[in-house]
Parts: structure tokens; sequence; C-alpha cells
């Protein structure tokens, strides 16, 4: 052996670490390179969707509900499989995940889910399991993609934007608000208690919010506000084109009638140019206003079903609860542009209602002009009437045959605790008349309360001040609301002298009656200063003008500061209908000279 192999030799016999030879250091090397190359690959063959669904119960059941969704197919063409929100992306989780996959290996040996009524006995358990999951890690797989601090604003709904702001502010994340974006949603199957507790806020997720975010909001609220500004004026404008072009229309047909006449006396040839509509509607008294110096603002009420207060303040039904009640968000900054589609689905009995009407329109597109002198706020309302869609519920058709159109105001201060956030949906609960919760009319008449309260047709609206508890949850089979609850008459009185109450005023089209009173412990229609309306139907619009002292002496009318905002809502009961089945407002903000308003009364 030369001297040259034998130093080679020696060189691979050296030990090197713990006793270990080059060669045999090698050896391992090399060994394990091979073994880790072939451990990753089957690791990696396991994170596929083809192995995922390589299983008919997962083929059959939870594939299909994905393959409908927006993680499978999209505009963009990016797809997140099982793994990528299944298992972990760091190593160290990952393999965690793979020895807990092991469990689901011997559930499928024994069967547990193998038909399809197995799965869904099984749905919920294993729904919880990932939820859980996904809350402790802070909802890591959803934001392998979806990254809080990459978020534009700009092409986000309003909703989306404000709970994303939200989630930044409280600590809230994804999965919070994200079931069911995959597979068939369970949530609904969730106890309160479970609910409450999977989707509170953790303070440890709280995150600064991104100037990024920030200036997308600015950027998007400011083109939103300059966009319905420029359609009000176009509106406004094709409303006085239309009406120049309407009163020269009628002048030159009387100036030609005028001509082929000559003995026909001005009083009869006005009379003579009334439409039926004309003829047909109820004038309180004449109001003459110049609406020109009014700036319109178009909201569209929508038909509400049984979203009752406590509909709203409880998560299980609505998802912006949490906000609503914590965090003091509107109504009308989430769902303001929604509206629309929100009436949609409840008409249509989808959500929220249980006896639709079919036919009824789930939302109307109403005009609102509003102007104030040094005595009077004046308000403008202008929609399209309808045709008649018959209650099938009801003998005739009609709820209240006597008035076609009802139109209602309410105004309130902030000592209503949700009239700055819901404006008049602070006065309607689950209880009241032909709500899910109200009380049987035997019931209402034996009621210590009979008396006390207005009960001859039901439970009307009231308000949370004037009671002693809501029930919120209606937990264990007990019914939602707070109609026998009532203070005593001498709390009532303090709480109305305080401006605790929400001041109402109501026109009806049959007899042009004028109703002024307020809500707390019921609705009472009578007692405030009165009201003045002028109302007429004319070419298949409606237009009702509201005429209302600024200041009153009378208990339940609120004075208005034209240095101060109001909360502000109001209902439609259009199509002869009474009840609760009108369309409502948002609640939205009255203020005098104040651009910073919803409603800005501009000054005659």
């Amino acid at each position: 052996m030369s001297q040259e192999q034998s130093r080679f030799k020696k060189l691979l016999n050296k030990k090197i670490i713990m006793g270990v030879s080059v060669i045999a250091g090698s050896v391992f090397f090399i060994a394990g390179i091979i073994f880790w190359g072939g451990f990753n690959t089957a690791m990696e063959a396991t994170n596929t969707m083809d192995f995922c669904i390589s299983c008919h119960e997962m083929e059959n059941n939870v594939y299909k509900e994905y393959k409908p969704t927006i993680h499978y197919t999209n505009r963009t063409g990016v797809r997140a499989g099982c793994p990528d929100c299944h298992v972990p992306d760091p190593w160290i989780h990952k393999m965690a995940r793979k020895i807990q996959a092991s469990n689901e290996l011997y559930h499928k040996v024994v069967g547990t889910i193998d038909t399809p009524e197995k799965f869904e006995k099984n749905r919920l358990k294993m729904a919880k399991r990932v939820w859980k999951a996904m809350k402790e890690t802070d909802s890591r797989e959803c934001r392998n993609c979806h990254n809080f601090e990459s978020m534009a604003p700009q092409f986000q709904k309003p909703r989306a934007r404000k709970q994303h702001l939200n989630a930044f502010k409280n600590g809230q994340t994804c999965i919070d608000c994200h079931k069911g974006i995959a597979h068939n949603n369970v949530r609904h199957m969730l106890t309160d208690e479970e609910l409450e507790a999977l989707e509170a806020p953790d303070e440890s997720y709280v995150r600064e919010v991104p100037k990024m975010y920030l200036d997308g909001l600015k950027q998007v609220e400011a083109e939103e506000k300059a966009k319905k500004e420029q359609l009000a004026l176009e509106k406004q404008n094709a409303q006085e084109a239309e009406s120049l072009k309407i009163e020269q229309a009628v002048k030159e047909a009387l100036d030609e009638y005028k001509n082929n006449t000559g003995n026909k006396s001005d009083s009869k040839v006005k009379n003579s140019s009334k439409t039926k509509d004309d003829e047909k509607t109820n004038k309180s008294s004449a109001i003459n206003v110049n609406w020109k110096k009014s700036a319109t603002r178009d909201i569209t009420i929508f038909y509400p079903g049984e979203t009752s207060i406590e509909w709203v303040l409880n998560g299980r039904d609505h998802g912006g609860a949490r906000p609503f009640s914590k965090g003091g968000d509107r109504c009308v900054t989430c769902h303001d542009n929604e509206t629309a589609d929100m009436g949609a689905k409840i008409v249509s009995g989808e959500k929220a209602e249980s006896s639709p009407i079919p036919g009824k329109r789930g939302s109307i597109s109403v005009s609102v002009n509003t102007v104030y002198d040094t005595e009077n706020l004046y308000m403008k309302f202008s929609w399209k009437d309808t045709k008649h869609s018959p209650v099938s519920f009801v003998k005739g058709g009609k709820m209240d045959p006597e008035n076609k159109v009802k139109l209602a105001v309410m105004f309130a201060t902030d000592d209503v605790e949700f009239a700055d956030r819901a404006g008049c949906w602070a006065t309607c609960h689950h209880d009241a008349r032909n709500m899910p919760d109200a009380p049987t009319q035997a019931v209402l008449d034996a009621s210590k309360l009979n008396g006390r309260l207005t009960l001859g047709s039901g439970v009307t609206k009231y308000l949370k001040e004037s009671r002693s508890k809501l029930e919120i949850k209606g937990r264990r089979g007990k019914k939602r609301g707070g109609w026998d609850k009532l203070l005593s008459e001498k709390d009532l009185s303090d709480k109305l002298s305080q401006g605790t109450f929400m001041d109402i005023v109501r026109y009806k089209s049959g007899s042009g009656a004028v109703e002024d009173g307020h809500i707390l412990a019921d609705r009472q229609m009578k007692g405030g200063q009165g009201a003045e309306f002028n109302a007429k139907l004319k070419n298949g619009i409606w237009t009702v003008i509201l005429k209302r002292k600024l200041k009153s002496e009378k208990k339940g009318d609120i004075n208005l500061d034209v240095n101060k905002i109001y909360n502000f809502g109001f209902a439609i009961h259009d199509d002869y209908t009474d009840s609760r089945f009108h369309h409502v407002s948002l609640g939205y903000k009255l203020g005098f000279d104040n651009s910073t308003t919803e409603l800005n009364a501009k000054k005659l």
C-alpha cells in the first residue's frame, strides 16, 4: 500500500464527533439526506387536495360544499385548498398537526363519519375543534393569504371596512366573523355561551391600525361623499327640469283651452285640469316653502321583517351586535348602501320574516329635503307609489283599507340609549304586536298593566328605558322583550320630564289626519303641539311635506335647538299596510346648517 493510500485510509477512519469516523459519518449523512428526502416527499404527498379527498368521507361531504365557494374558484384564479387552511406552514406546528392526524386515521378505520348521517351528527363537533384551533392561533392559516396590514378598504363594502377596523382596535381575528366560508355553516348550532366565548375579542390580538388602511378609509369615504352629492345634485336638477316641463305643458294646455272656450272661468279651468290622483289626495294644510335652498338626501328605506332591537343586540342573529352594543357603532355606518339588498332578503322570507307578503317591494327610495326658518322645521318626502299586493293573511287583502299610505317621523336626543345608533329601531321589540314573541290578547286583557298601557290591539312600540329589564337572548324558552317589566308611574314621569322619549308625528292619507305624540312606555299618538302636513299623489309620485315648530311647551315634544344635532328616523306604511309590515329607515343625524350630518336643514 502506498504512503498516499495509507494516509487516505487513516483519514476515513479518523474519529470526528462522538467517536464516529469520517466514513461512518459520511454514510449517516447520505442516509439522512435520502431519509429526509423520502420523508419530506411523503409529507408533501399528504398535503395535497387529491390526498385529502381520497377518502369518500371528505369527497362526498366537505369537498362538495367547498367547490361552489370563492376559495375554490374566483376571478383571479387563486385556489386555497384543504392544506392551505388546515395544515400549518411552520415546520414544528406542521409536525404537531400530522401527529394529531393519526387520530383521524383511527376514526377512518372505525367508521365514525363513513355515512352522510354520521357525518352530519359529528359536523358541529368537528367544526368547533377547527374554530377553536384557529382562534388560538389568531387565524394563522387565514393570514397566510389574508394580511390585515395589506387590506385596501377602497375595495371593501362599508360593513367590511368598519368591521376590519374594529378587529384592529378590539383584538378580533378572522374566524370570529368568517365561519362557514368554505363549508356548510353550523354557527347557529352553538349555544349562546359558546358563541360569546368563541367570538370574544382577545387583547393580545390588538393591532395598530396601519397608516395605509387609514389613508384608504379617508380616500374612499371622500369619494363616496362626493358621489352622493353629485347624484343628489343631478336628481334635483332633473326634478326641477321635469317640473318646468310639466308647468309649461299645463300652461300651453290652459292657453289652448281658453282660446277654444273663451267663456270658461279660471276656476273651472283649474278644476278640470285635476288628475284622478289629485282628487284622491288629502291635504291637511297649505305649506309654501322654497325648496331650492334645500339639499336632497336620498334614503332607501327597507322592509325590516322581525328584526327587533333585541334581534339587533343578539350576536346569534346579527353579526354587528357587539360593535353596536359595545363599540357604539351606528347602523348607517355599515348598512347605508345595503338597505335595498337587506330589504329584498327579508321581504322574501329568506331572513327574519315568517309571514312574507308575495309581491311586496323590499325597499323604497325616498328623496328627503329639509329646511327651516325662525319658527319651523320643514321636511319634504317624495317616493314612487306602488301597485297593490294583497296580503294573504288578511281578509280583503288590505290591513288598513282606509289609508293607502301612512308616514311616521321620529326625533330623539341621545338621552334615548339606542337612538344615536339605530334611530326609531330603539322602539321596536320582539314582543310587540305581530312579532314572534307577542303575548296573546287574552294575556294582555288579564294583565295588571292593562290600563297603564294601551294594550287593546297588542303591545305597541316602547323604549328600553321604560322597563326594568329586557330579555335579549331568549334563552331557556324565555320570551324576548320586556313589555311586562314596566317601571313605576313616577319613574316614567321623571324620564318624560328629562327628555328620555322619542317624539313622533304621523300622517294618514285616508282622512288627512295628523297625529302628534311620543313613545316611552308605549306609543301615545296625541298630546303634542300639532304638526302640519301637506300631501299629494301625482303622476305616480307621493309628496308629503311636514311642518313642525322648533319650540314647544308640551311634554312629549322635543325642542329643536338649531345649534344641536338630533337623531332622526322615519317609516312609511304603503299599500294599505299596518303594524310592523312597513318600510323603515336606519337612524340618521339631523342638523341645522351643519354639513357633518346626514340631513342638513338649510335656513330659508
